[in-house]
């Protein structure tokens, strides 16, 4: 997702976060919300790339999924990273 500017990077990782939040149905802030959405569009992106072959560099929507979809990814991760200790 290196097409975007970093202006458009925060908007992408709150909203991510929130939908990741909603969709794990957890409760966080807005600095959390952009933390996770943040990290989520990394690992979003990677997999994106490097699994389904898709670039979500300058397209905000496909952006923004692959951001969300990241983020829930990593909020399952960090839940069962959770649930043993």
């Amino acid at each position: 997702m290196s097409g975007f500017g970093f202006i458009a990077w925060i908007i992408i990782g709150i909203v991510a976060g929130w939908l990741a939040e909603k969709i794990m149905k957890r409760s966080h802030g807005l600095l959390t919300n952009l933390i996770v959405g943040a990290i989520g569009a990394l690992i979003g992106g990677f997999l994106a790339n490097n699994l389904l072959g898709i670039d979500a560099s300058g397209n905000w929507i496909v952006g923004i999924i692959v951001a969300t979809l990241g983020a829930v990814v990593l909020l399952f991760l960090l839940g069962l990273v959770k649930k043993r200790a």
